[in-house]
């Protein structure tokens, strides 16, 4: 998901990564704290005091969402859910969960941590700011806390709207899933809710833009549109998931695969083969060994006047393991390696020896069947 992030360190074995699109919201919220709520709490300071403190809050800021997160993945990890990293980006920070919660209970107790935890810093921040409230150092120190126990607050109560993928979305399925037993049903209710609210947020915005609202109705708008492609993305992951789910690489793969040796002609792989069978990969074997692969990309790169004296052994890619997989990997696991990478075909081998080629094309049209029927079947219900 943040193929650019980049790791800091890490905390209690979790990685904590930061998107590059952070660095934007940390700029406006140190320039938004510097010309704005400091100036107004603290007068009579110069323009680099302010950008100083505005810098302090934001590090404090960063700090609390980094333990908001931290708590999601803390519990998760109590579960037994597998947790990729804690990743901040331009709209907040999220746990990488690696796997749906297993039980109702385990996905309402990792949703309601990190507004907890929030809850606990805004009152935290709070008490620090009270007790920090006289003279004229404890007020530079009131200033900032008082700023950390707002935004811990707004952070705590956003994240308890009812509409998923948002914490409140999160605890809303886990009840929806607690009563019904359908996991699928209840992230779809919740995701959609997701989206009506990133649209309410959208609309919302862009009523504010035109009546003069500048950056926050912009900024209300990227919100909703986020909210309303991730609840839509994670329903759609769900069912992707569902429709995988207990099936392996050898019950999709075909089997019926053209071959070509490795000593043949580039001339007559492209006559005989891709051409007239209409495929543009194309696995290069020696005997019962798989060695490699020659596609369309590595034909083209050939001068045509060398083909019929050039060997298929000169443009094939040599096999790998990242070209393979075998016969019994889960497909959800395929999938996600496809998705992940620009590889669009993996052949399907058992020892050195090719069974097969699974591609993206052979997994859509899989899920569009699946998605099809299941989609009766919810009407007939």
């Amino acid at each position: 998901m943040f193929k650019n992030a980049v790791q800091l360190f890490e905390i209690f074995g979790f990685k904590l990564k930061v998107d590059p699109s952070w660095l934007l919201i940390a700029a406006l919220i140190v320039w938004s704290l510097s010309t704005s709520y400091f100036p107004q709490a603290l007068p009579g300071g110069t323009a680099t005091f302010y950008t100083v403190l505005g810098i302090i809050a934001m590090l404090g800021m960063f700090a609390s969402l980094i333990l908001h997160e931290l708590s999601h993945s803390l519990v998760a990890r109590s579960f037994g859910l597998k947790v990729g990293g804690i990743t901040l980006f331009i709209f907040g920070g999220v746990a990488e969960l690696e796997e749906e919660p297993h039980d109702p209970k385990s996905e309402f107790l990792i949703a309601i941590a990190g507004p907890l935890m929030s809850f606990a810093l805004a009152a935290l921040f709070y008490v620090a700011s009270s007790m920090a409230s006289g003279g004229t150092v404890p007020s530079l120190t009131g200033a900032v806390f008082g700023y950390l126990a707002l935004i811990n607050l707004v952070l705590a109560l956003f994240n308890m709207i009812p509409a998923f993928p948002l914490d409140g979305g999160r605890m809303l399925r886990a009840v929806i899933w607690g009563v019904t037993q359908d996991l699928l049903r209840a992230t779809k209710i919740a995701s959609r809710l997701g989206s009506a609210f990133g649209l309410f947020l959208m609309l919302t915005g862009a009523f504010a833009v035109f009546a003069g609202g500048g950056i926050g109705g912009f900024w209300q708008i990227l919100i909703g549109f986020f909210i309303l492609n991730a609840s839509n993305g994670s329903y759609q992951n769900l069912l992707v998931k569902s429709a995988l789910r207990g099936k392996t690489a050898a019950s999709l793969m075909s089997d019926q695969v053209h071959t070509v040796d490795a000593d043949t002609s580039v001339a007559d792989l492209v006559d005989n083969i891709m051409l007239r069978h209409g495929v543009s990969f194309v696995p290069v074997v020696a005997g019962d060994v798989l060695i490699g692969y020659a596609d369309t990309a590595a034909v083209r790169s050939i001068d045509k006047a060398n083909w019929p004296s050039m060997p298929v052994a000169d443009i094939m890619q040599a096999v790998r393991a990242d070209h393979t997989v075998a016969p019994d990997a889960p497909l959800n696991a395929v999938f996600k390696r496809m998705a992940s990478s620009s590889r669009r075909k993996l052949m399907v081998v058992e020892g050195q020896r090719l069974v097969g080629v699974i591609s993206l094309s052979d997994l859509m049209h899989h899920l569009a069947v699946e998605q099809e029927i299941g989609t009766r079947f919810s009407s007939e219900d």
